[in-house]
């Protein structure tokens, strides 16, 4: 279960650092709970209007990619950006 969860979190991360024009600043943490996976998001504040996107687009498409990735592993995941 361990590797289903650093796979998406690593898929969202390599959505996201492209994005963003401070990839150092960007950290990622994943956590597992009874089969829901949280991947929480944290980018300079800048960066956060080009990962949500306008009216919400890039983080519901990143939100509906990590969700169809986690479907194989019959998993349930939430990806949050963090403010």
């Amino acid at each position: 279960m361990a590797d289903q969860v650093e796979d998406i979190v690593s898929l969202v991360e390599s959505v996201v650092v492209p994005l963003i024009d401070y990839p150092d600043e960007f950290e990622i943490v994943g956590n597992e709970t009874d089969g829901t996976l949280l991947v929480e998001m944290r980018v300079n504040p800048e960066d956060a209007g080009k990962v949500i996107g306008r009216q919400g687009r890039v983080i519901k498409a990143i939100r509906t990619l990590a969700r169809a990735a986690a479907s194989r592993a019959n998993m349930h995941v939430e990806v949050e950006l963090l403010d």
